[in-house]
């Protein structure tokens, strides 16, 4: 099976450890064995600037799913929402205030559904493609999760050396080191099976530290500082 999937992640921390926004979303394509991603993609928010109720990823997500989707064909789309699998064409307003979610997650949906449901549908019908919406459950949208990881790093890196410093939260049970022209990032959860990612980047000498966070446990962060 040939999954794209897509995830928001990394973000970027006050004084306090309390994130501002998140920075970026990727999307992936992964194929046996599952482990890692065979193309990923990117698409940078301004974390200053960011609606963290959680619209903004889903639509950041689903865009860059099909977008991704459009090109490599694979047989199915994950998305981040832990809707029980269900396909986004299928999802009405009855069915949404149906689902076994909280009603700000009923209210997200809602307001979600005027655009991703008929883009889903279309691409359904273009293409016998499924968008489902399955959450943390699917292997490739924690792949996903830790390419925004290790872009949000990237970033990181690059606004660290104008500004002279940044503090970027990473997802949940993930590490990263920085080894010379490239960042490696993996998870931390051993039932994981060994999920990882790297990117290449351009070799450059800072500081970077990454340390777990003090007022969210199972987080950590990577701290550059020139």
């Amino acid at each position: 099976m040939r999954i794209v999937a897509a995830d928001t992640g990394g973000a970027v921390l006050d004084e306090n450890y309390n994130p501002i926004g998140l920075i970026a979303t990727a999307a992936v394509l992964v194929e046996k064995p599952y482990r890692t991603a065979k193309i990923s993609i990117v698409r940078y928010s301004n974390p200053f600037d960011y609606d963290l109720s959680g619209r903004q990823a889903l639509k950041d997500e689903a865009f860059l799913a099909l977008k991704l989707a459009k090109k490599v064909k694979p047989d199915v789309v994950h998305l981040d929402s832990t809707l029980g699998g269900i396909e986004i064409r299928k999802l009405d307003d009855p069915t949404i205030d149906a689902l076994r979610i909280s009603d700000r997650g009923k209210a997200i949906w809602h307001s979600l559904r005027k655009d991703l449901q008929p883009l889903a549908k279309k691409f359904w019908e273009e293409t016998g493609i499924e968008v489902i919406a399955i959450g943390k459950e699917s292997v490739a949208v924690r792949i996903a999760e830790i390419y925004a990881g290790l872009y949000s790093v990237k970033w990181g890196i690059e606004h660290g050396l104008e500004k002279g410093f940044i503090r970027i939260g990473l997802p949940r049970y993930m590490k990263v080191e920085v080894k010379d022209d490239r960042i490696f990032g993996e998870s931390l959860d051993p039932r994981e099976g060994g999920l990882y990612g790297e990117l290449l980047i351009e070799k450059k000498d800072f500081g970077w530290q990454v340390y777990p966070n003090p007022i969210a446990r199972t987080f950590m962060v990577f701290e550059i500082r020139v």
